[in-house]
């Protein structure tokens, strides 16, 4: 095991419930924190267990799943620890071709309405190595942080079964809302249910806590996203247990659908850096829950610049009915550990 990078402060065993507590917006003693993707390159430990492995094969094996889960928590003692998969692996399930080169690469897009008939059969057995790391990481934390689940949007998974290798633009995507608007609503409604199925399968392995990544909601105008991401993400929620654990959404760059993003029913809104956080607390922190929001780029600053940017972060999120402490994005490969480690830390001890 790594030695922790500086003083890491792990936390006791109300970490678990501190998450919990964060995410319904009730009192708790600091906000709890994590990162998307914390489980990564940036880790040596993560790269030598790398070697040797593809990604796919990564994902598909529960052991390594779980330990590469729980390195980051090891080094730093987050209050969360999300499970080591990606949005895509439940497709594999309907007969979707997929691999990694090194991004997400599809070999039969969906483009037509004959094509719908490939997204057959179901993601269960796809996603059963992710729910058995949930367990195993379970099994090994207890209470002493949360396990959070996490499935892709209906518009993010139409996004790239649709285009291989996708456009900043979603060429394909979009041209087809505007050509076939019912083409995309048949697509959505059963990548709906893929996703919904995806979140229930962790819910029963034990996940504490779920969020939904839309990363391409923000190509949408506040009216399109509506009609269609919206709407999918409505079917979604519909479709989870009445006693689910809490919901987090997250979609980059969406400052224009904080509204919308809140009015899908989640307990929590994830929001990015390009937000000013008090803003973010101001339109719709009375409501929900917000993560975030600090540039990812900031933990590559000497300690005592990621101090102050934490501070700061903290300061307006207290506007908001509850906080979980994150990045607005995911955990960049050239961020140093000590950089990650001061973030934690200064959350940390915001509580004392």
């Amino acid at each position: 095991m790594e030695s922790p990078v500086g003083e890491t402060r792990r936390p006791g065993p109300a970490a678990r419930e501190r998450f919990l507590r964060a995410a319904r917006g009730q009192p708790v003693d600091r906000p709890p924190v994590w990162l998307m993707r914390q489980a990564g390159r940036y880790l040596p430990e993560y790269r030598r267990v790398r070697e040797g492995s593809s990604f796919l094969e990564m994902c598909r094996d529960p052991d390594t799943a779980a330990e590469v889960s729980l390195q980051p928590y090891r080094r730093f003692g987050m209050d969360g620890v999300v499970v080591f998969s990606d949005i895509l692996l439940p497709l594999a399930g309907l007969g979707i071709e997929l691999d990694f080169d090194p991004g997400p690469r599809i070999a039969n897009p969906i483009r037509s309405r004959p094509d719908l008939a490939n997204l057959d059969g179901s993601a269960a057995g796809a996603i059963a190595p992710t729910c058995e790391a949930i367990r195993r990481i379970k099994a090994e934390l207890g209470d002493a942080a949360a396990v959070i689940g996490f499935a892709g949007a209906p518009w993010t998974l139409a996004a790239y079964v649709t285009e291989s290798p996708l456009s900043r633009e979603l060429t394909t995507l979009v041209g087809l809302s505007y050509r076939e608007p019912a083409l995309v609503d048949r697509l959505l409604d059963r990548l709906a249910e893929v996703a919904a199925e995806t979140l229930c399968e962790q819910i029963a392995a034990g996940a504490d806590a779920l969020q939904i990544f839309d990363t391409w909601a923000d190509v949408l105008s506040p009216e399109r996203f509506e009609r269609f991401a919206g709407r999918a993400l409505r079917r979604v929620v519909s479709l989870l247990p009445a006693d689910r654990p809490p919901l987090i959404l997250f979609a980059r760059g969406s400052t224009h659908l904080l509204e919308a993003l809140a009015d899908v029913g989640p307990e929590v809104v994830s929001v990015d850096w390009r937000i000013d956080f008090a803003e973010a607390a101001r339109r719709v922190g009375g409501r929900v829950s917000l993560q975030g929001n600090l540039d990812p780029l900031a933990l590559t600053a000497p300690r005592e610049r990621i101090e102050a940017e934490v501070a700061a972060m903290l300061a307006k999120g207290r506007a908001a009915r509850g906080h979980i402490a994150n990045l607005g994005h995911g955990v960049l490969p050239s961020v140093p550990p000590e950089g990650v480690g001061a973030f934690v830390q200064a959350v940390q001890r915001s509580g004392e």
